[in-house]
């Protein structure tokens, strides 16, 4: 009997990244959701990183892009958002 080998070494060296996002909702959408205003959100936003939920998304209507988030970024949004409402009392 003979065994598989341990490792396949086939794909040395190709790596490939899957990225688990499958959806995201955009500044204007989150800013209605939360009932909050979008310019407002757009400032506090502009501290986040792609790392922190945060994607710009382009299309015809946005060819300058716009802001949108995935789970995530909402949840480092929202928590942004409290901490500039408890500097601003």
């Amino acid at each position: 009997m003979e065994l598989a080998p341990a490792v396949d070494h086939r794909h040395r060296g190709l790596t490939m990244h899957i990225n688990k996002v499958h959806a995201v909702r955009t500044l204007a959408l989150v800013a209605s959701d939360l009932s909050e205003d979008a310019d407002r959100l757009i400032d506090i936003a502009s501290d986040l990183e792609p790392e922190d939920g945060l994607i710009w998304v382009y299309d015809q209507e946005h060819q300058d892009g716009t802001m949108a988030f995935f789970v995530f970024g909402i949840e480092s949004l929202c928590n942004l958002i409290e901490v500039h409402r408890s500097l601003t009392k």
